[in-house]
């Protein structure tokens, strides 16, 4: 599902889609409050998410998106690449980041990547968050647990895995979070990799 304010972006996005066998666009909508109207009639499993729109705004659609159908994979798709624009989508718990000059290719491979439960981030938001006041390396323990977490470990296999207790887990992902500058571990797990922390 396409969210976006503006016609032509949302014509334009479409038709980029038109032509893919695996992809098809269920709905092309204008604003935060059609996109929960819209997600509850067709149940998309992706939806590319401007910020920026009247009404109710990328960030609170996602939030509520994230309540209301937490399989439903969202991708900010917006010419923004502010910080502040950055932490509040990831804080939002989005699974990827990309900006409107992303070329035709890339779109679709983020959309199958975040189908797939993978995250993706724009080179230039994956810097930004490198960049953060916070950034510092995670702990070897640290890195144990967020290689699990790339693997797609729930906190409970992680626990069983490495003979900790889940809350020693939610400690340690506390602190990779604060150490890497992000807020979920999509985020996370991309920046570790952007920095060569995890392979």
């Amino acid at each position: 599902m396409i969210v976006d304010d503006h016609p032509v972006v949302r014509d334009g996005l479409r038709g980029m889609f038109e032509h893919v066998a695996d992809i098809e666009v269920v709905a092309a909508v204008a604003d935060g409050f059609e996109a929960l109207a819209m997600a509850r009639r067709v149940r998309p499993h992706v939806v590319l998410m401007d910020l920026r729109m009247p009404g109710l705004d990328g960030v609170g659609a996602i939030e509520r998106l994230r309540v209301d159908h937490p399989e439903i994979k969202v991708i900010v798709l917006t010419t923004y690449d502010t910080d502040a624009d950055v932490t509040r989508a990831m804080a939002a718990g989005v699974a990827g980041y990309l900006l409107k000059d992303a070329p035709r290719e890339e779109l679709h491979r983020a959309v199958r990547t975040a189908a797939a439960g993978g995250a993706v981030l724009a080179p230039s938001i994956a810097s930004a968050l490198i960049r953060g006041p916070a950034a510092q390396d995670p702990s070897p323990r640290e890195l144990e647990v967020l290689r699990l977490v790339a693997r797609g470990s729930a906190n409970k296999e992680i626990a069983r895995t490495l003979l900790i207790s889940e809350t020693t887990v939610k400690t340690h992902l506390k602190h990779v979070f604060a150490k890497l500058g992000v807020d979920t571990r999509a985020a996370a797990v991309v920046v570790a990799m952007e920095r060569g922390l995890l392979s």
